[in-house]
């Protein structure tokens, strides 16, 4: 099993953003920071899950377990549906890699829980 946090920032909104991810499996960790060029801090959010369901198919994952802080994100999993039509084609590309996970599990988590991948989006920021 993956364990993922993600998280999406922009300095600026829209400004320069970033990704980070951060992901725990068999003991070990691995980090990403991902400049993403300008755009606002929910198109991060949703790029950053992208990105990060991306890396877990790679990695031939059958379990993965995302974690964001996030409630658009979630929110727009679980429901598979998201009101601001900007962000439905990032959704639709979100849950057809959702599909690939034989298991795949999504939780909301307060900003203080999601501390790494913070830090990981605020690195690629400055990376852009």
């Amino acid at each position: 099993m993956l364990e993922v946090n993600i998280d999406g920032a922009s300095a600026g909104n829209p400004g320069p953003s970033g990704a980070g991810i951060f992901i725990k499996f068999n003991g070990e960790v691995e980090k990403h920071s991902i400049p993403l060029g300008t755009m606002d801090n929910h198109e991060a959010e949703f790029i950053a899950c992208k990105k990060a369901l991306e890396i877990c198919l790679d990695k031939k994952a059958d379990t993965v377990w995302l974690r964001s802080d996030s409630q658009a994100v979630v929110d727009a999993i679980e429901k598979e549906f998201v009101r601001n039509g900007q962000y439905k084609p990032l959704l639709d590309d979100i849950l057809k890699l959702t599909k690939q996970i034989n298991l795949f599990f999504v939780k909301w988590i307060p900003n203080k829980e999601n501390k790494a991948a913070d830090e990981l989006a605020r690195k690629a920021i400055h990376l852009n």
